[in-house]
């Protein structure tokens, strides 16, 4: 049984393969190429390198946000069509599962992978080992990082916290004032390689019946992007002054 997963959630393209005995093949790319140049390239070298085709895999997996909306778009778009042409199930991986699941940690610590959002703001969740997988304990969350260091200490003081993901390098100095001896990092070669632990996943939730079509396959943005809150925000402004007139 083999996964092919593709990652495109950061500015960091990825690709990977892997088995039931573990991973194939990973090729991680950033460069100044879109994604949607590079993708198709990138997959079809990690196959070559395999000796392997399209059809020699079993089930396709896309990470599915959040992230980037644009790099979510192509990725999933790529293997929702990959996949209608093969007639092969698929599985969505959101990026915080991928990036929990790619940790290993001594029972009693927590997950909390941290991706940048800008601002400040960072997409989030915390995670716990169980029964191989990192269970979520806290459901998804686009916060301030002082809200989520806000949540660790009253909602689990005391427990020790690992931290990955783009985020880190932009909040340790912070998280480290917060939360003091209590927090641990993975290391910055971890920080966008999405793609392997995805496809790994992928065929752990493939085998419990957790795949499907590829119709289902959609990106999860946990927001809005700039330009639609932008819209909301202008509709609301313009529906207020339309209120204003009528009232006059």
């Amino acid at each position: 049984m083999r996964a092919l997963a593709v990652d495109t959630s950061t500015a960091t393209a990825g690709i990977a393969v892997a088995d039931e005995n573990g991973l194939l093949a990973e090729f991680l790319l950033k460069d100044k190429k879109t994604h949607s140049q590079k993708l198709i390239p990138m997959m079809k070298e990690v196959l070559d390198s395999l000796k392997l085709d399209l059809s020699d895999i079993d089930v396709f997996a896309a990470v599915t946000g959040p992230g980037s909306f644009t790099g979510l778009r192509i990725g999933v778009t790529t293997i929702k069509t990959i996949a209608y042409a093969l007639k092969k199930p698929v599985v969505g991986i959101p990026s915080l599962d991928a990036l929990a699941n790619a940790a290993v940690v001594p029972d009693g610590t927590l997950v909390c992978p941290i991706m940048d959002a800008r601002n400040n703001q960072v997409y989030t969740a915390l995670y716990k080992p169980k029964n191989g997988l990192m269970e979520n304990l806290s459901g998804y969350m686009g916060v301030h990082i002082s809200e989520l260091a806000k949540q660790i200490g009253e909602k689990y003081p005391g427990t020790n916290i690992l931290f990955a993901g783009d985020g880190v390098p932009l909040h340790m100095d912070f998280l480290k004032i917060e939360l003091k001896e209590r927090c641990s990092f993975m290391p910055p070669f971890t920080y966008q390689a999405m793609a392997a632990p995805a496809a790994q996943l992928a065929l752990t939730l493939h085998a419990r019946g957790e795949s499907a079509d590829c119709t289902g396959l959609v990106p999860f943005y946990l927001r809005p992007s700039q330009a639609e809150r932008e819209y909301e925000k202008r509709h609301a402004q313009e529906s207020r002054e339309h209120g204003s007139s009528i009232g006059q």
